[in-house]
């Protein structure tokens, strides 16, 4: 790698490293670009040669974090037991372990999915292909095993199973809820949203 080569990615990391610990602490809309150079160590203009936007920072911070989680399912997920909302239910469990280790970062990234100035490129909550993926891909596996209705209209079920898991943050941000709480309460609306997209057969017993 060449010193200039070198130096920019040093100074990408940086970068990542504070506007982490900033989004975490004052969240998305308090952390300017600004704070995020000064406590960086580098000028504004250096942040916006690696950077379009705040919005890409954060995209990329938890991006970088998700590496990790995702690694974690792709282990995980063919070990997974039970009827499709079981494994619904295992699934967003290991997300609120992970996410619960640095939860208001992770409702910084939520916050910013309604920040409407955002650009095309920029990827917060909602805009994470990986985490439709692996819903999904969980529902068509259960339309195989019988326990998910093939007639399901399955984005309209991942957008509720994804809104769903947006709002239980909200105890986390008024009642310091953890991991546990918020797991038991997306269980129960898992077993709500399931009511949909059962077979008719199943659903009637």
């Amino acid at each position: 790698m060449s010193l200039r080569k070198s130096q920019k990615e040093a100074t990408r990391q940086r970068v990542l490293d504070a506007a982490r610990e900033l989004f975490e602490a004052k969240g998305f809309e308090a952390a300017t670009v600004r704070d995020i150079a000064r406590m960086a160590g580098v000028s504004v203009g250096s942040v916006f040669t690696t950077f379009s936007s705040k919005g890409d920072i954060l995209s990329q911070v938890m991006a970088d974090r998700l590496d990790a989680l995702y690694a974690e399912l792709d282990r995980l997920a063919p070990h997974l037991r039970g009827s499709t909302p079981d494994r619904l239910r295992s699934i967003f469990a290991i997300h609120y372990a992970f996410e619960t280790r640095r939860t208001r970062l992770f409702l910084a990234h939520i916050a910013a999915a309604y920040n409407w100035t955002l650009g095309p490129t920029s990827r917060p909550y909602g805009r994470n292909p990986r985490l439709r993926a692996v819903v999904r891909d969980c529902l068509i596996d259960g339309i195989a095993r019988g326990d998910v209705d093939p007639a399901a209209d399955l984005d309209v079920v991942v957008d509720a199973l994804m809104a769903s898991y947006a709002w239980t943050y909200r105890l986390a941000a008024w009642e310091n809820a953890d991991a546990e709480a918020m797991s038991a309460v997306m269980d129960r609306h898992i077993g709500l949203i399931a009511g949909g997209f059962r077979p008719p057969a199943a659903a009637d017993r």
